[in-house]
């Protein structure tokens, strides 16, 4: 049996992910750690983050606790009883010779490795650009020391990048490439720069797309703290405690950060600058696909001439998804084709598949050839320079 390639693997992050890199005289300002009332916080911007209890993931609940929860519930559990459930952390997440040891009793031969906590940290801080800066500059360095970049050609962590400043994102780029990155991550969000948000497809972004393109690295989208408001039906602010979300509105726009952001792109008409672009949504979800291709398919009559060719067609040849496992994969390969659809497990997190490999299940119906596609060969490619 063909062994897998995850393209959604996470790291529980090092206490001194940020501070190890970080000079201390900036602390105040980007990141430091505070306990109160017996519990660890990390502090952005002077400003004690509470969206995450247990910021130090030591203990920790176990890996899919929660999978059953997301696939409608059938047991009628309590996800909050269900979370309570905690164990020490375990070796695996944060060693990446213990990662390696798990990842050969899953049938996992390589993975992409993303943050837990790196993708949420942006946002509460996004209105001091160079504060963004100072943390992901440390917080890349340190993920290049405890993961590295293509470990043993088996685990591919991503460096997260941020367009907050272009002269930034250029030379963080250089040096991601520099030291072997096979993708870069960042969070669907427009970036707050000095002079306000905005669109990640703009034109003032173009140096730094420009090198994407011509290096030809994968540009992963993945789920993070986007800042998004509820619009007063619910409260805003990111929380991974269900008892912080008063509404259950938030859970049905989960996927409204990743539409926006790739409906930026194609807008933007940002492919047709840099036609060698590949970006892959991870963890981000399906179901916004056909309602989109149905609006662009409507937007692109209504103005002629905008698009250069069917911006639908654009999306499918420059973006890959990767579904939530709980999605139907066929609706997945009917909006993009098989050749766009990306595995990935989520593991070790909370609503992650306990094992990964239980993701073959809901892949028997297809073809041997379409199934290698989704669970090695989609994945494989990506992660494979594809210089202009």
């Amino acid at each position: 049996m063909t062994a897998l390639f995850d393209a959604d693997n996470h790291y529980y992050e090092a206490l001194d992910c940020v501070t190890r890199h970080l000079d201390p005289a900036q602390a105040t300002r980007v990141f430091q750690w505070s306990t109160i009332d017996g519990r660890t916080y990390p502090v952005l911007g002077g400003q004690v983050f509470r969206g995450v209890k247990n910021a130090t993931f030591d203990p920790v609940a176990p890996p899919g606790v929660l999978a059953d929860y997301f696939r409608g519930n059938p047991h009628g559990d309590d996800p909050l009883e269900l979370l309570r459930r905690h164990e020490p952390i375990r070796p695996e997440y944060r060693d990446r010779d213990a990662r390696l040891t798990v990842m050969d009793a899953q049938g996992v031969d390589r993975c992409w490795m993303f943050p837990t906590m790196g993708m949420i940290y942006e946002e509460p801080l996004k209105d001091d650009p160079e504060a963004v800066m100072l943390l992901f500059t440390a917080f890349n360095r340190w993920l290049a020391e405890d993961w590295g970049f293509a470990y043993q050609d088996r685990i591919f962590a991503a460096p997260y990048f941020t367009l907050v400043d272009v002269d930034w994102a250029c030379a963080e780029l250089e040096w991601a490439l520099d030291h072997g990155a096979r993708t870069i991550v960042t969070r669907p969000a427009a970036a707050t720069t000095r002079n306000g948000p905005r669109s990640p497809g703009a034109p003032e972004f173009d140096p730094f797309w420009a090198r994407v393109n011509e290096a030809g690295i994968t540009v992963v989208v993945h789920a993070g703290d986007s800042g998004y408001t509820a619009h007063g039906y619910a409260r805003d602010g990111f929380t991974t405690d269900f008892g912080g979300i008063p509404q259950p509105i938030r859970m049905l726009q989960l996927e409204r950060p990743i539409e926006d952001w790739l409906s930026a792109l194609i807008c933007d008409n940002l492919f047709h600058r840099f036609p060698n672009l590949r970006v892959a949504s991870v963890e981000n979800g399906s179901k916004f696909l056909p309602g989109l291709f149905e609006r662009l398919a409507i937007l692109a009559r209504k103005m002629n001439g905008w698009f250069p060719e069917d911006p639908v067609e654009t999306f499918r040849r420059h973006v890959w998804i990767n579904p939530f496992w709980e999605d139907r994969v066929d609706d997945v390969i009917d909006a993009v084709g098989v050749d766009r659809v990306i595995f990935g497990s989520d593991w070790p997190h909370i609503e992650a598949l306990p094992e990964p490999a239980q993701y073959r299940s809901e892949l028997d119906h297809l073809g041997e050839a379409d199934r290698r596609r989704i669970l090695v060969d989609n994945t494989a490619e990506l992660n494979e320079r594809r210089p202009a």
